[in-house]
Formats: structure tokens, C-alpha cells, sequence
């Protein structure tokens, strides 16, 4: 196996299914424009079952499990080089469980990647677990390549970036990712803000009655340019095109992922496994999106 390099890595998951190999697809091209290294990792649960891992007593010298998780990385490794011939490409069989090797893997990557269903989970989940927990409490970004996947980054497509933008502590990072991917990919930035109700001063507040909803939208308006005010002068070439709606969050972000290469959302949710997963936001954005999801945290 080859080693990573001291730069940090975009790092992506594979097990061998469709789903994974469409993450690697998107992560090759995803290093390739950040000009980062690619990691490839195969979590290879198998020596806790103290199981042969070698070739059978009578069975061909290249079969066993070890070998069967060695050439799942092989053709990961082939399936990057198809999309990015030039990209740096390093892989990795872990000893351990999905989560937990993928999750220690994203404490030095610059991005994770994972599929929306991996071979295992649940039947009636939208996204596997892996994919969830990744996104809920993975301290570097993460994003969740869905089905069908968006177009690789840099394929000279017009579909834009699309991120929610609320006043939550969790939405300047979740801007300023969406600002540098919508920059490297050289396409435009659609900043949505949803509002349901006017905003109030504390818990025992009461919405008034008869409120004024023009006026109250326009001021999420100027909140909205606000907060993109630092980050256009940041990445000035990004044409950014803002968009206020009243509704739920979750549901009109969802609404404005169709037709986009990739949504960018923050998550609030509490964190740690005693808390919540992912905010409702978010669990929306990975279970419902019309395109790949970014769930970006604050560094942690």
C-alpha cells in the first residue's frame, strides 16, 4: 500500500459498491481541483471475527478475504485514475469498523467523502449509516455523493452551488466552503435563506398578529446580503445570485438542490453520539437532495 502524503488528503471510502465507486469518482476530481492528494480507504473488519484472512487451505493463491479487500482498492484505485489520470492516489486497508476508521481518518483530511449507501445498513434508509454518522460527527467536511451523483466537479457543467444561510453559528463556515467550491469549479453561487415567522427578542415573545410579511421579507433580504458581504469580497470572480423564501428550511433547500452540483449546509445538531445526530436541516439535505450534499461543521 502506498502511503498518504503529509498534505492533508481528500479522503473517500470505498467497499466496493456502485455507490462507493461514484464517491471516488467525486472525490478524484474533488482533489484534482484543490490540488490535494487522494486517500482511498477500505475499512477491513474481518480480523475481529478471527476468521482466515489468507487464501483457503486448497482454494488459489490469490483468494482470501485480505486479497478480495486489497483488489476492491486496486479498482478504486483505477476507477480515480479514469477521471483524474494526474491526481496523486494513495490507499489504505484498515483494521476496523467503517465508522470508526473513517471517522479517525477525517481528523487530518482536508475532505471526506463517502457514498449515500454503502453494502450494509438498513432496508428503508435513504442514506446508510456510515454515510450519517460521517456527516453528523466528522471533524473535517464532509460530503455525501447521492444517487444519481452530480456531475464531477470541473467538468465544465453550469450547475451551480447552492447553500443555506441562516444567523447560526454553523453557517459561516457552511458559506465560506460553499464560496471556495463554487471558485474552484468556476460556476455561479446560489445563496437561499428560508424564513418562516418574524424573529423575536427571547422565549416568551409572541409573534404579532397582522405582521407585515413584505416588510419582514426584505429584511431577510438585507440579513442575507449581509452575511454573503465579507465572503464576496473574498472570492470576488464568484457570481452569486441570492434567493429569500418563506417555507421550511429543510424543505426549500431540498427544493433548490434540483438542477445544482452540489448543496452546502451547516449542521447544528448537538453533537457527540448521546446527541442528536444532525440537525433537521441537515438530515433533510443528505436523505432528500436532488444532488450531492456537503455538511460542513465548525473545525473542531
Amino acid at each position: 500500500m502506498t502511503e498518504q502524503t503529509a498534505r492533508p488528503a481528500v479522503v473517500v471510502g470505498t467497499d466496493g459498491s456502485a455507490e462507493s465507486c461514484r464517491a471516488v469518482e467525486f472525490a478524484a476530481s474533488e482533489a484534482a481541483l484543490r490540488g490535494a492528494p487522494l486517500r482511498i480507504v477500505h475499512a477491513f473488519v474481518w480480523p475481529y471475527y478471527r476468521v482466515r484472512l489468507g487464501p483457503p487451505e486448497y482454494g488459489p493463491a490469490d483468494g482470501g478475504l485480505r486479497a478480495a479487500a486489497e483488489r476492491i482498492l486496486t479498482e478504486a484505485t483505477k476507477v480515480a485514475l479514469d477521471v483524474v489520470p494526474e491526481v496523486s492516489v494513495g490507499t489504505a486497508l484498515v483494521t476496523g469498523a467503517p465508522a470508526q476508521v473513517l471517522l479517525a481518518e477525517a481528523q487530518q483530511a482536508e475532505l471526506l467523502v463517502v457514498g449515500n449507501r454503502g453494502l450494509g445498513g438498513f432496508t428503508g434508509l435513504l442514506v446508510g449509516s456510515v454515510g450519517v454518522q460521517m456527516a453528523a460527527h466528522a471533524a473535517c467536511p464532509v460530503v455525501v455523493v447521492r444517487e444519481p451523483a452530480s456531475a464531477t466537479p470541473g467538468d465544465g457543467g453550469v450547475r451551480p452551488v447552492v447553500v443555506g444561510v441562516d444567523e447560526s453559528p454553523v453557517s459561516g463556515p457552511a458559506v465560506d466552503f460553499a464560496f471556495r467550491e463554487a471558485d474552484l469549479r468556476g460556476t455561479d453561487l446560489v445563496a437561499v435563506r428560508a424564513w418562516t415567522r418574524p424573529r423575536t427578542t427571547g422565549p416568551g415573545d409572541r409573534v404579532p398578529v397582522g405582521y407585515d410579511r413584505e416588510a419582514m421579507h426584505r429584511a431577510e433580504g438585507r440579513a442575507l446580503s449581509e452575511a454573503l458581504a465579507g465572503y464576496r469580497q473574498r472570492y470576488p470572480s464568484v457570481s452569486v445570485v441570492e434567493q429569500v423564501v418563506r417555507g421550511h428550511a429543510g424543505r426549500i433547500f431540498v427544493d433548490a438542490s434540483a438542477g445544482a452540483e452540489l448543496l452546502v449546509v451547516g449542521s447544528r445538531g448537538r453533537g457527540g453520539f448521546r446527541g442528536l445526530l444532525l440537525g433537521s436541516v441537515s438530515q433533510a439535505a443528505i436523505h432528500h437532495a436532488h444532488c450531492s450534499v456537503a455538511v460542513v461543521h465548525p473545525r473542531r
